[in-house]
């Protein structure tokens, strides 16, 4: 507890964490709000006040919060990378099989196979640029 010189008598002993956002008096370390000695007049509204200080600190934590959502964003972006390994895996077996099966159509399997593994490749890259836009881009 602190005490403030605040004129009227509501807010003259309040907690520090009552002072910043939830997030703030959780995650970081204690902190003492700093309050300028002006005068205040005895109808000012304390609400108000209490919100220019809140609207001061949360600053730092909105910043935090926003460079996280973008590096979980981009993460998530990359799991499509995943998939296109997967993708190609599946290609090339199947046209190992396919070959083992009936070997006079080498040619043709093997033009499908490279398709198929562009396609899959495109999509992985597509995923991989849309992580890279996320993070450096925003």
């Amino acid at each position: 507890m602190y005490c403030t010189r605040v004129v009227t008598p509501v807010a003259r002993c309040m907690n520090s964490a009552l002072a910043r956002p939830l997030s703030s008096a959780v995650v970081s370390r204690r902190q003492e709000v700093v309050i300028p000695q002006a005068v205040v007049p005895a109808n000012s509204n304390i609400s108000s006040l209490i919100s220019q200080i809140r609207s001061f600190q949360t600053s730092a934590v909105r910043k935090d919060i926003d460079s996280a959502a973008k590096y979980i964003g981009a993460g998530a972006a990359t799991v499509g990378v995943a998939g296109s390994g997967a993708g190609i895996g599946t290609v090339f077996g199947s046209l190992m099989i396919a070959y083992a099966r009936n070997p006079s159509l080498k040619n043709n399997l093997f033009s499908y196979a490279i398709l198929g593994f562009a396609l899959s490749e495109a999509m992985g890259l597509f995923c991989l640029l849309m992580a890279i836009m996320i993070i450096y881009a925003l």
